[in-house]
């Protein structure tokens, strides 16, 4: 976890490690409702090995020679694991589809069936993860210390970090691009998407962004791989400029953020979002994640407001997860709480020499943010741990949204 020092169970840490294969990270989407069987759009059911949800769908547009915007899907899920989930095809029927055991790889088709609607993001109740920790230090005793942290977990909810897929597994700079763009420094936030090499990525990507921090645009460009397509799109925008005017301009460095897709330019400031979120919900832990203070902004489990707090039942209310407390994704317009949280919040933003305005983003409008106020804990169910040959498997479901990092980190006790 990113920003994230706080643990809230008392257990030592398992240590290991996860993921050394795909094998070792099972996830497992639930949906809201399953396909009927009926009606003109056809949804899947898949298992993947290594591949993202995006890979997969822009295979099957491809196959299909149809627009990606026909295909839907709940949850992105990662890479690095073996990941079930339902993908839909809209205005197509079963028998209208290949074999798609045979065009898409390491994909296993395990369900075809129509339905009246289509899938749309967000449609998930949840995941369940079945995750291989290895190389622990004590097998027998792990499995005992990873049951007493679940236990205690289940009672306080688990802090609602968010993880590095968020910021970037091996560059961790979205957030870093997103707090660019707030304080208005453009050219900063294009220079640290491009440029800012890594020494763990490969070579062509860590050369390219050296020559880019060099000024040597051609260079930089010649030299990416088809991979790094978003650095070339930008790129590409700043030649222009630079061909145009002489120099590269602000606007230039602007119009290269504009020509990144939606989705991942309005990324970057959500991730700076959500690394603050972190480390409010880390201070937060500190005196409790499943307490009531004074000045709370309170939300229900649909995450509507509770503008009245009945002192009588809250305290039942928490334990059960009827009602839970929230800090903000910070925005423009997001309210602050009062009481201790409300300190914890300010003082999060004061250290950050930004306000709350600062999120309008004036240089970029379109990529700022209003805000909003997120739980700081989600509850773990249906736990499950069992001793492996050199190490333990740990078995929960958690909801949408939800990190399952966030449940591994207070096993093993370190940042993952």
């Amino acid at each position: 976890m990113l920003n994230v020092d706080t643990f809230i169970t008392d257990y030592r840490g398992t240590n290991g490690v996860i993921r050394q294969s795909n094998e070792d990270f099972f996830v497992d989407e639930v949906p809201l409702q399953l396909p009927s069987g009926e009606g003109p759009n056809t949804w899947i059911h898949m298992e993947k090995n290594g591949r993202t949800t995006l890979d997969v769908v822009l295979d099957i547009a491809r196959e299909l020679h149809i627009s990606r915007k026909r295909t839907g899907f709940a949850g992105m899920k990662d890479r690095s694991a073996i990941t079930r989930q339902w993908l839909c095809i809209s205005n197509i029927t079963p028998e209208e589809l290949p074999d798609f055991n045979e065009v898409l790889h390491n994909v296993k088709i395990l369900e075809i069936k129509q339905n009246q609607k289509k899938l749309r993001m967000g449609q998930l109740r949840g995941n369940k993860f079945k995750i291989n920790i290895r190389n622990t230090e004590d097998p027998a005793e792990d499995q005992e210390i990873a049951e007493k942290v679940l236990e205690s977990l289940k009672i306080t909810g688990v802090p609602n970090y968010y993880g590095y897929q968020r910021f970037g597994e091996v560059r961790s700079t979205t957030h870093l691009v997103g707090k660019c763009l707030v304080e208005g420094d453009i050219k900063k936030a294009v220079d640290t998407y491009i440029g800012n090499p890594n020494e763990e990525e490969h070579n062509l990507p860590y050369e390219s962004r050296k020559l880019y921090d060099e000024g040597k645009l051609q260079e930089a460009y010649d030299l990416m791989p088809k991979s790094m397509r978003y650095e070339k799109s930008m790129i590409k925008e700043l030649m222009i400029g630079q061909n145009k005017h002489g120099e590269i301009l602000e606007k230039d460095y602007i119009r290269a953020i504009e020509s990144l897709p939606k989705p991942l330019k309005r990324m970057f400031v959500n991730a700076y979002e959500s690394y603050l979120f972190n480390k409010i919900v880390n201070e937060r832990a500190k005196i409790g994640i499943d307490k009531y203070f004074d000045g709370d902004i309170i939300i229900d489990k649909e995450e509507h407001w509770v503008h009245e707090i009945n002192e009588d039942t809250i305290e039942e209310d928490l334990k059960n997860f009827v009602l839970n407390p929230t800090a903000p994704l910070l925005g423009s317009k997001v309210p602050f709480a009062e009481g201790k949280q409300g300190i914890i919040e300010r003082k999060v933003i004061e250290d950050e020499n930004i306000t709350k305005e600062s999120f309008e983003c004036p240089k970029t409008p379109k990529l700022g943010s209003h805000g909003v106020r997120r739980s700081v804990r989600f509850k773990i169910e249906d736990t499950n741990v069992e001793q492996i040959d050199n190490g333990i498997s740990v078995e929960f479901f958690i909801p949408k949204g939800c990190y399952a990092t966030a449940v591994l980190r207070e096993i093993m006790k370190k940042n993952v």
